[in-house]
């Protein structure tokens, strides 16, 4: 089956690609790198030629609100537009778990525009919703840093690595559509405030970090559930500390 994979050679994208090669699908990155821009639409007819399958796990290269809500939308009206002309029989996308719990956050807003386009589509979809990946714990902390101390909220957190990401993703992508929603979530859950605590002390970083209940994310204030799954989320194999050892 020929898979094609918007954003197909970024972190999670790349892994999708080479484990649907490994379960024997003709998978196919398609990005800029690629010859393949979903804002102007170049490259899409080509590469869909013959695809049954695409997953959309590219993302904005700016985070500004406006820009961000610029590329999903144009970005997802291109793509189902070259998969309706192409035949494509299941769409796949990657969001976050909470979009619809932060609507002040202008990345989510924009994700779930993404999604309400998706969704209104004629074409099979399944979504997948996971929570934070291990690989940007630091830059979570980075954006939470005021004067030199990370500012964190007391709320669970359940974060995961991008291999089981990739590997919900892949598996969503062979499978038939659902035509709704899939969470994927980290096999543990945290303090948020005491996991930043313990994963900076473990890098090496001084970083006092402070536990601070209104604290922002992302320039959101979260409660205690915010951030993870609600009920029934399939839980990814990779521990943190299983990850950190690698």
């Amino acid at each position: 089956m020929k898979i094609v994979v918007i954003g197909g050679t970024g972190l999670i994208g790349s892994k999708v690609v080479a484990k649907l090669k490994a379960q024997g699908h003709e998978a196919v990155a398609a990005s800029p790198n690629t010859g393949v821009n979903t804002l102007t639409g170049e490259g899409l007819a080509e590469a869909l030629t013959g695809a049954s399958v695409v997953v959309d796990v590219s993302n904005s290269p700016s985070f500004e609100p406006s820009a961000v809500m610029e590329f999903f939308e144009t970005s997802t009206r291109n793509v189902l537009a070259a998969e309706a002309d192409a035949g494509v029989g299941h769409h796949v996308a990657l969001s976050i778990v909470g979009t619809e719990r932060l609507p002040e956050n202008g990345y989510f807003r924009a994700k779930i525009a993404q999604e309400q386009l998706i969704e209104k589509s004629t074409i099979p979809f399944s979504l997948v919703h996971a929570t934070q990946f291990f690989e940007f714990v630091r830059g979570i902390a980075d954006e939470a840093t005021v004067d030199g101390k990370v500012w964190i909220a007391p709320v669970r957190f359940q974060p995961m690595a991008s291999e089981d990401v990739a590997q919900a993703v892949a598996d969503a992508a062979a499978g038939a559509p659902l035509n709704g929603r899939l969470e994927i979530a980290g096999p543990d859950q945290y303090q948020m405030d005491e996991f930043f605590r313990d994963a900076l002390a473990a890098m090496g970083d001084a970083r006092e970090v402070v536990t601070d209940p209104h604290a922002k994310y992302f320039g959101s204030e979260v409660d205690e559930r915010s951030l993870v799954p609600l009920g029934g989320a399939t839980l990814g194999k990779i521990t943190y500390a299983e990850w950190r050892s690698q």
